[in-house]
């Protein structure tokens, strides 16, 4: 049986290296194609695929167990649930590849991309610019098809040029930029605050004007302290929360 091959990636040895591996393997999952393998390979291989111990492995396993992505059975192997979808908690734990792995699982329509002049509200993030390449989603849950956030990107014109629209659809920006464009991701800036929702938010997201929704603006750089993408998302109030934890080094 041919096994569900998950994405690679760099871990950073200043966060427990189960979680980085439990994140991206949850990404992979949520994101991966219908037609996929469900079965994931054994716990040596994919120690190996990511560079850790077996012992760290089976904790990152353990993880998804818990949170119903996976399943294991003694002497069948693990397996992705087939009806698997994403829960409604939203966690910022500290990782690039944590951000990932929460937008992941979800429909995603482009509704818009284009050329604007840097609004001024994100002018000091683009000094060095004076258009940026705009892109609106609606992002939906991948069973039911309910609108849950409405996503607005502000990125680089030189690496909106190398942007694929249609991975969009299957993936957070965040991983297209850093997985398929090959930008230099070095850290994300997270706010989030209550709003109630105005008519546009409203009308896009199928909730009564006024309703409390979630705003939140995620500012992307770059080892050099660039500005690659400022994301700015709304989220249902009644299907989001979230959560942040710091880990003790």
């Amino acid at each position: 049986m041919t096994s569900f091959a998950p994405d690679s990636i760099v871990l950073n040895r200043k966060l427990p290296l189960w979680y980085q591996v439990s994140q991206s393997l949850r990404a992979s999952i949520l994101g991966r194609s219908p037609e996929d393998p469900l079965r994931l390979p054994t716990e040596e291989r994919l120690a190996g695929h990511y560079g850790v111990s077996v012992l760290t492995m089976r904790q990152a396993l353990k993880e998804l167990e818990d949170e119903g992505l996976i399943s294991r059975h003694r002497r069948r192997g693990t397996f992705i649930e087939p009806g698997v979808r994403r829960g409604a908690p939203v966690r910022l734990l500290g990782s690039v590849d944590a951000i990932v792995a929460q937008q992941s699982g979800m429909t995603a329509e482009l509704l818009d991309v284009a050329r604007v002049p840097v609004p001024p509200m994100w002018a000091e993030h683009f000094p060095d610019l004076t258009e940026v390449a705009v892109y609106h989603r609606l992002r939906g849950d991948a069973k039911t098809g309910e609108p849950t956030n409405h996503a607005v990107n502000h990125v680089r014109p030189e690496l909106a040029d190398r942007i694929d629209p249609a991975d969009l659809a299957r993936w957070p920006m965040t991983k297209v930029l850093r997985d398929v464009v090959g930008a230099d991701i070095s850290r994300i800036t997270d706010t989030v605050e209550a709003r109630l929702a105005d008519p546009e938010t409203a009308r896009l997201l199928q909730v009564p004007l006024l309703s409390p929704i979630l705003h939140y603006t995620g500012v992307t750089y770059d080892s050099s302290g660039r500005v690659l993408d400022v994301a700015v998302i709304h989220y249902r109030g009644d299907r989001f929360s979230f959560t942040v934890t710091l880990e003790a080094t």
